[in-house]
């Protein structure tokens, strides 16, 4: 009786968190716009609108997140990386 009130009442709702947990974690780490970030931060100092180190400054920012954006994403999609 047990497994049927398990399956039938807290199932779906840990379903339900698990689809909004991971929904949440894509919009939260956009990886294709922290991608439009960047191409816009070079194109700002290609034209002269950003100094270089506030270009360098912004990059480094951007790749930061980007890397972070990445590895959320991937363990999302239940990849587990081993750092040494």
């Amino acid at each position: 009786m047990t497994f049927v009130l398990d399956d039938l009442l807290i199932n779906p709702w840990i379903s339900l968190a698990r689809v909004l947990q991971s929904t949440a974690i894509r919009e939260a780490y956009d990886v294709e716009a922290i991608q439009d970030d960047i191409k816009e931060n070079q194109l700002l100092y290609e034209i002269g609108e950003r100094s270089e180190e506030e270009y360098r400054e912004r990059r480094e920012e951007l790749e930061l997140e980007l890397e972070v954006a990445e590895q959320a994403r991937e363990n999302l999609s239940g990849r587990v990386e081993v750092k040494r």
